[in-house]
């Protein structure tokens, strides 16, 4: 079985971290998959994080399924090159300041005129245009003014920011998700089309309805640390044995069976009890009830209680535990690819599961340039070019 974008070519320009991890998506469904990187800096992705005898293991993971090569595009005859790999590609996928590509002679209108397919994926902080499209920006600029900087932390502690690329990580699935929309309507009409994906769009998506709150009621949300506005009994509760679990009533159900397992059926009585939000209100006398109750007993006692008694918990895990978790190992969340430096490592797995065109990994990132004399004589230049333009320092 082959994956569903088998055929599809990308070529990946893009660094640190959304545009990246929309390749890695689509490399992971079968796409065949050209990493542009910079002929001696490479991407700034391969010194993001933490190494292992000198070899940068998130690299591994976000450049999977990718072939790489070394070329600089700031050079006319690197341009020229790019050029030519574009008239064969379904897709780029770019993130320099808005007008870069313009500027080296690689706009839309030039690679569109040569390849009227083509779909061009842009990700920037803030968009193609506006006052703040030339700014630079990275993921933490965008967590902040999306508002969930504002809603993350305890209510009388400062706002807080997500130890990981939160926003370029939703801007990264959401650009997967973009990208196959606009190859869905090539095949209807044949055209291609530019897509403008800011990394601030997406995640105030994710952040919910704080806007229309602001818009229609005037009111901005609070920090609540994690407590919900919504419902009651929903935070994390410290177990005998100095773990952690978390609880979520979004269904009144659940609030029933929970405060029933508890000892305290009585409240379940109370009129106040019969919405989320009436349960909010009391969060402190739910709270009061759930935590002692839990802090009697080890988080495995916790999870099996619940689990008996159809109530919502789950534990509050390190990495390390994911590896062992029996339900992410049921459904292979985490799978163990060769790499040839490493041997074997174990990372997240695709992340949907099709029954007739899966996803798979076929190999983890590579060194920097190991594909450049593939691609480039696959794609019409000749060894005594490639050699030419590796002498200038062009390619790598």
């Amino acid at each position: 079985m082959t994956g569903p974008l088998e055929g599809i070519r990308v070529l990946d320009a893009s660094t640190i971290l959304a545009g990246p991890l929309v390749a890695q998506i689509l490399g992971d469904y079968g796409a065949d998959v050209v990493k542009i990187e910079h002929p001696t800096r490479g991407d700034g992705m391969r010194g993001h994080g933490l190494d292992k005898d000198g070899e940068p293991l998130w690299w591994k993971m976000i450049s999977r399924n990718k072939r790489t090569v070394g070329l600089y595009l700031g050079d006319p005859d690197g341009a020229q090159v790019f050029r030519t790999l574009a008239r064969t590609a379904d897709v780029v996928i770019e993130n320099f300041r808005p007008g870069t590509l313009e500027r080296w002679g690689l706009g839309y209108d030039v690679l569109s005129a040569d390849n009227p397919g083509l779909i061009l994926l842009r990700v920037t902080g803030f968009g193609q245009r506006g006052p703040y499209a030339k700014r630079a920006a990275f993921g933490t600029l965008v967590e902040s003014m999306s508002g969930f900087a504002h809603l993350t932390g305890q209510p009388d502690g400062p706002p807080t920011l997500p130890a990981f690329g939160l926003a370029d990580s939703i801007a990264g699935m959401a650009g997967a998700a973009a990208v196959s929309m606009a190859l869905y309507r090539r095949q209807l009409d044949g055209q291609g089309q530019e897509i403008d994906l800011d990394l601030l769009s997406p995640i105030m998506t994710a952040v919910g309805p704080g806007v229309i709150y602001a818009d229609q009621l005037g009111i901005d949300q609070e920090r609540t640390g994690n407590r919900s506005t919504f419902n009651a009994p929903r935070n994390t509760y410290r177990t005998e044995d100095g773990q952690w679990v978390a609880i979520s009533t979004s269904a009144g159900s659940i609030a029933h069976r929970v405060l029933e397992l508890v000892g305290h059926p009585e409240v379940t009585q109370e009129a106040w009890f019969a919405t989320g939000r009436g349960r909010a209100q009391h969060a402190d006398l739910l709270d009061e009830y759930v935590g002692s109750w839990i802090a009697e007993r080890t988080r495995d006692e916790v999870t099996a209680a619940f689990e008996e008694a159809g109530a919502a918990v789950a534990p509050i895990y390190r990495p390390s535990e994911l590896l062992t978790d029996p339900q992410v190992q049921a459904l292979d969340m985490i799978t163990t690819v060769d790499d040839p430096e490493l041997g074997p490592v174990r990372m997240q797995n695709v992340v949907w599961r099709m029954g007739r065109t899966p996803g798979s990994i076929r190999s983890t990132g590579r060194a920097l340039g190991a594909d450049t004399d593939e691609v480039l004589t696959g794609a019409g230049l000749s060894e005594s070019e490639v050699a030419a333009l590796r002498e200038r320092g062009v390619v790598r």
